[in-house]
């Protein structure tokens, strides 16, 4: 009896092409099953009300696409007039945003790119995954499907939603796999390669960018401690990313920003990694993130999967001495990984609902990273392709086991995929008079809004900056200027409250004055000619000059 002959390999170039298909494919289904196409494709005159840091982001998007170009680019001197706003300072994800202002004239009215952002990281995840196994050495299809659903399903990532510009995970897979490539032979053209995936992480986000340059940080510590003299050039290369970091972040307004610090409030606590908040499979054994320092575990949430951590026991009982190796060709990146890791934890290390250690206040330039709890997603990240690229090496089963991994992974996930998608669901009603303010604002010149956000009390119990986002939401809707905006960081100190010598002065032509119930009876009584330029619409007063007045 002749056997049939066994079916020919594919070719690379085919698998290849398998491989980042299935890759891409996997992120547009993600994105048509979980966002919906208004949150894609936002417009002005919405019937809902925009939520919390989303909102945020998508005002300060629309008034950098409503203003004129300035210098430095990131300025948009119709928020906070005349100083302006660098809209780097409240997440507007300036990559995307300086590419929609050049295409402006062709997006829709009132139209920004927070949901589009979404779709991209969703869609880049995967792929970037891919990329980067790639940078391992291995090229397979089976593994790369695995790595692309385990990927595609990083609970820290999936967690992301509301602020959409952290959900670009996908550049520190970009770093990784720029560290895996250099690491193995360095050329100009990666280098130069470095330089603009660190300058494009940093118009993303800048805790990304920190999080990227310490990723090729470690080409030259593991070229170093592997005796390669090539580790000279590997730190020119680096020097030239922060370099160009630096630079660009002169050019743009980034420099001399700060923020409230409060680095060790928002850490990584020593459980998260194993903590299976919203695990399909063990996820009933929690009720909520782990948190020891009182502010809620949500920026320290890092449960690996249960996809990685079957992976990584796997390997921890078949595979000790391949790890072992790993470790040591790749001792540079398990240092900065280790680091990251203790950055993550902070001064104050959280186990459980006890702090097991607090080391006092952390320097003031660690202050800039409160929420230190994020830089552990490239330990995860790592840890998840050095691991689907050992279990792949495992003689017969590996590829199969590689895939085994991501589709645990990716069922486990089910219940963060659920999360996300009730969040971009979600229609909250205006609880302004969004028809009557949108008529008023499209005769107005410019807001006034009061009160401003320096001079929010603390706590704010009446919800006067969820109401100040929703006014200026609809304000942002035609880019009207405005005097106020909440803001993550600002340039030297804290703004003053200046709202009573706001109050005092008298209406101007095209001015819309607008009193938040927080601020109503100051203006009725200070304000001149209160009495006959302003009126009730809502809770809210409404202050102009009456035509013909």
């Amino acid at each position: 009896m002749t056997l049939p002959p066994e079916p020919a390999p594919l070719s690379p170039r085919l698998v290849t092409a398998l491989s980042y298909g299935f890759a891409l494919l996997l992120g547009a289904v993600l994105v048509a099953a979980v966002f919906p196409a208004d949150v894609l494709v936002p417009r002005a005159g919405a019937a809902f009300a925009p939520q919390g840091d989303a909102a945020q982001h998508a005002i300060a998007q629309r008034y950098f696409l409503a203003d004129a170009w300035r210098w430095p680019p990131l300025m948009a001197r119709n928020l906070i007039p005349p100083e302006g706003l660098n809209i780097a300072f409240v997440d507007g994800i300036p990559a995307l945003a300086l590419v929609l202002k050049a295409l402006r004239g062709w997006l829709p009215d009132g139209f920004h790119g927070i949901g589009l952002w979404y779709a991209i990281a969703w869609v880049m995840q995967p792929v970037a995954a891919v990329w980067c196994l790639r940078g391992t050495g291995e090229r397979r299809l089976l593994p790369a499907m695995g790595v692309a659903l385990a990927a595609a399903s990083m609970p820290a990532f999936l967690n992301r939603y509301g602020h959409a510009a952290l959900v670009g995970h996908f550049t520190l897979l970009v770093a990784l796999g720029l560290y895996l490539r250099l690491a193995r032979g360095q050329t100009v053209l990666m280098w130069a390669a470095a330089v603009a995936a660190a300058v494009a992480t940093l118009l993303v986000h800048p805790y990304l960018a920190a999080m990227a340059l310490a990723l090729l940080a470690a080409v030259p510590a593991t070229l170093l401690l592997r005796g390669d003299r090539g580790w000279v050039a590997a730190a020119l290369g680096v020097a030239a990313c922060t370099v160009a970091v630096g630079g660009t972040m002169a050019a743009f307004g980034y420099l001399g920003a700060a923020g409230d610090g409060g680095y060790g409030d928002f850490a990584l606590n020593l459980l998260s990694p194993v903590w299976p908040h919203r695990s399909w499979v063990l996820g009933g054994l929690v009720a909520a993130e782990i948190d020891a320092t009182g502010h809620g575990g949500w920026e320290g949430y890092n449960w690996l999967g249960l996809g990685l951590l079957a992976g990584l026991a796997a390997l921890a009982l078949a595979a000790p001495r391949a790890v072992a190796a790993t470790l040591r060709r790749h001792a540079g990146l398990a240092l900065v990984l280790l680091a990251l890791t203790l950055l993550a934890v902070s001064f104050r290390v959280g186990a459980g609902a006890s702090i097991l250690l607090d080391l006092g206040e952390a320097p003031g330039p660690l202050q800039q990273f409160r929420a230190s709890g994020r830089f552990f997603w490239p330990v995860g990240l790592a840890l998840l392709v050095g691991t689907v690229a050992l279990i792949a090496r495992v003689p017969r089963i590996g590829p199969a086991a590689a895939l085994a991994l991501g589709l645990v992974q990716f069922a486990d996930a089910a219940p963060n995929r659920a999360a996300i998608a009730a969040w971009a669901q979600q229609r909250a009603p205006w609880t302004v008079d969004a028809p009557a303010l949108r008529a008023l604002l499209a005769e107005a010149g410019r807001l006034t809004l009061l009160p401003s956000w320096p001079c929010v009390p603390k706590p704010d119990t009446m919800g006067t900056h969820a109401l100040q986002l929703q006014v200026l939401s609809l304000a942002a809707e035609r880019g009207v200027p405005a005097n106020t905006m909440y803001v993550a960081r600002w340039r030297g100190e804290r703004p003053a409250c200046r709202d009573a010598a706001t109050i005092a002065a008298p209406l101007a032509p095209g001015e819309l004055r607008i009193a938040l119930p927080g601020a109503r009876a100051a203006v009725e009584a200070g304000m001149p000619g209160a009495a006959a330029a302003c009126r009730a619409v809502g809770e809210l007063l409404v202050c102009r000059v009456m035509p013909g007045g």
